[in-house]
């Protein structure tokens, strides 16, 4: 009996990890199990729960079932539904672009600099335009940083000015110049209808009009932030979630150098 049960499980249950066909995984490997969540503009029934069941299968989910619904306010409600999908990835064909530096600590970067550099350098940072959130710009710029990570602030060779949010692009460029900065950093938090694209890209448009792009190490962050994406608006390098300050720091420092910017 217990052979055959074996058998059976081995059968039903493929355990084999196969990095052309990654599949998501919930129970087991290969079960194909997804969670997600959304909003609809919908009063919490019975009736609304089924249309959230019908919005999972059009997604592509088989056998969907909404595991949490809840009212959020007079004609919304949120929903959790779990299923199972029959897509997979190819691991192995996957090319993504990162910055490509060895990161550093923060001593290192301090020899470093005073090694190469033989100066301070001057590091300005913001959340720019509308966006009024100043937790990660906080996180690389605040002598207390982020989870253990000490922001730029500590450092003894970066004289680091963090001008808050809602800084104005144009103000941005100008306290640059009048801090005869050497890197900028910009960070986007709040991203609704693209509008980090857009912010993003006017700053660049600025720095050009201005003839002063190539004076500074340019640089921006968040959530939707890609390395990638960055170098397609223009900035020197991106960085996204789960970067520290002295990933920011490490690439800063060797592209002052390497573009003789000392």
């Amino acid at each position: 009996m217990s052979g055959g049960l074996y058998s059976l499980e081995k059968k039903e249950f493929d355990k084999t990890l196969d990095l052309k066909s990654v599949r998501p995984y919930g129970d087991t490997i290969n079960d194909g199990k997804v969670q997600v969540s959304f909003t609809l503009p919908l009063e919490d029934s019975e009736k609304s729960t089924e249309a959230a069941r019908i919005m999972a299968k059009k997604m592509g989910f088989h056998e969907p079932d909404v595991v949490c619904h809840k009212k959020l306010d007079n004609g919304f409600t949120f929903y959790v539904v779990y299923g199972r999908i029959a897509h997979s990835v190819d691991y192995t064909s996957i090319i993504v672009q990162t910055v490509d530096v060895n990161t550093m600590s923060m001593d290192e970067i301090n020899k470093y600099i005073k090694d190469n550099i033989k100066r301070k350098i001057v590091v300005v940072g913001a959340s720019t335009g509308s966006d009024a959130h100043t937790v990660g710009i906080d996180a690389i710029m605040n002598m207390k940083g982020y989870a253990g990570h000490y922001g730029l602030e500590r450092y003894e060779m970066i004289e680091a000015y963090n001008l808050g949010s809602q800084v104005e692009n144009e103000d941005f460029v100008k306290k640059a110049i009048e801090l005869k900065a050497d890197v900028l950093l910009v960070s986007q938090t709040v991203t609704q209808k693209n509008i980090h694209i857009k912010n993003l890209t006017n700053l660049v448009e600025i720095l050009e009009a201005e003839g002063i792009r190539d004076k500074f190490i340019l640089a921006c962050g968040g959530a939707r932030i890609t390395h990638e994406l960055a170098k397609e608006l223009g900035y020197d390098a991106g960085f996204g979630p789960g970067k520290f300050a002295e990933d920011v720091a490490s690439f800063a420092v060797t592209e002052v150098v390497k573009r003789k910017l000392v």
